[in-house]
């Protein structure tokens, strides 16, 4: 039996061996990182091509969508799909899915391990003992409970509804902003960001990257987190505005950050590498062997419904 076609849009690093390789055995996969000519592989292709396999950074241009005139699908590895044109893909009926769903406990539980870092200064205690500070100067000062303080959460999705129950055991007050209210959410809803921000102690960035939200944190949300305040990304770097985070920091406007995304990956403004009161990782929300695993298998699975004709397990809605 004749295997379907894929054209893969490049190296997935973050997809497990056995899933790449179980993708390369089930299909016939047109790797354009595997050809010297890339475009000319493309034109070879193009009208036997219905489905491009991408992920959130290769992702699928409108512009190259177009050059593939029977494609119905773009089957994504990651929740990310902020560099696919899906105006574009909606406006042809291609359909788009990504991982989502799977990631959410991983990722959430990242979330955790930076508000507990950066509120209880973990790296510059390990910090402390490796310098022998401890010896030296005694005890270190104190850090912050979470215990009671407002945690503001932008986007209130499948990963931040699994980061609120998270909190819930510390004993923080939720709150969240999200384009409209859930009624069937427990935590305050704020129609402004900023507002919420002003009433937070803890600003979580958990929403999607797109046009809207390019820059969403700028200046006058984190001056409203103000100098006690903590701002914790782990969605997009694009979604923070980098320059006014690094003066609010520089000046003493911001308390602390901590982020697992940045906007220039994996660039890091060279201002924050020096600061005690920010917290780095290098976009590792979903890298568990298990999350990983378990977003290759819902790639292939995605691919396997397409081509059965059958509804996407994951579809992205357009």
């Amino acid at each position: 039996m004749r295997k379907h076609e894929v054209l893969l849009t490049g190296r997935i690093r973050d997809m497990m061996k056995a899933e790449t390789d179980r993708l390369f055995h089930t299909y016939t996969v047109h790797a354009l990182h595997r050809s010297e000519d890339p475009d000319a592989l493309v034109e070879e292709v193009k009208d036997r091509i219905t489905a491009i396999a991408t992920n959130g950074v290769l992702g699928a241009s409108g512009e190259f969508m177009a050059r593939f005139p029977n494609l119905k699908a773009v089957i994504c590895f990651g929740a990310g799909i902020d560099n696919v044109d899906l105006a574009y893909a909606k406006q042809q009926g291609i359909q788009v899915s990504n991982t989502r769903g799977v990631l959410n406990d991983d990722v959430a539980n990242l979330a955790v391990a930076l508000l507990l870092g950066i509120s209880r200064e973990i790296v510059e205690a390990d910090k402390y003992v490796r310098r022998g500070d401890w010896i030296r100067k005694g005890k270190m000062g104190l850090q912050k409970s979470i215990r009671g303080r407002q945690v503001g959460i932008l986007g209130l999705g499948g990963i931040g509804r699994d980061f609120a129950k998270k909190l819930e055991v510390f004993g923080c007050q939720l709150a969240y902003h999200n384009r409209c209210e859930n009624k069937n959410i427990p935590y305050r809803y704020y129609s402004n960001l900023t507002e919420m921000t002003r009433d937070s102690e803890y600003l979580v960035v958990i929403c999607p990257a797109t046009s809207e939200t390019r820059n969403l944190v700028d200046s006058e949300v984190i001056d409203a987190l103000g100098p006690d305040g903590t701002l914790i990304n782990i969605a997009r770097g694009s979604i923070v505005d980098e320059e006014a985070l690094v003066e609010a920091l520089q000046d003493g406007r911001l308390g602390a950050f901590a982020s697992d995304v940045f906007s220039h990956e994996p660039h890091v403004p060279e201002a924050l590498l020096e600061m005690p009161n920010v917290i780095f990782a290098p976009h590792i929300g979903s890298a568990t062997v298990d999350t990983r695993t378990a977003m290759g298998e819902l790639m292939l699975k995605n691919l396997e419904r397409f081509f059965a004709g059958e509804p996407l397990e994951t579809p992205v809605r357009l």
